[in-house]
């Protein structure tokens, strides 16, 4: 009573076989969704600390 090698849908936890990444194109349209927002995330993320860190060196080496 073996169960086959197998993987999960990230997005709603049903088995998949291996070389998949989701179960169904709606679940891949949240994927691609999530996957937007967190590169979107990251991008604004980035874009703090570099305003930080210009501001940090013009209050501090623009004297």
């Amino acid at each position: 009573m073996a169960v086959e090698p197998h993987k999960h849908c990230p997005i709603c936890g049903t088995p998949i076989p291996l070389n998949e990444l989701v179960c169904s194109p709606d679940c891949q349209k949240v994927w691609d969704t999530k996957l937007n927002q967190r590169k979107r995330s990251q991008i604004i993320l980035y874009i703090v600390i570099a305003i930080f860190l210009i501001i940090w060196a013009i209050l501090t080496f623009g004297k």
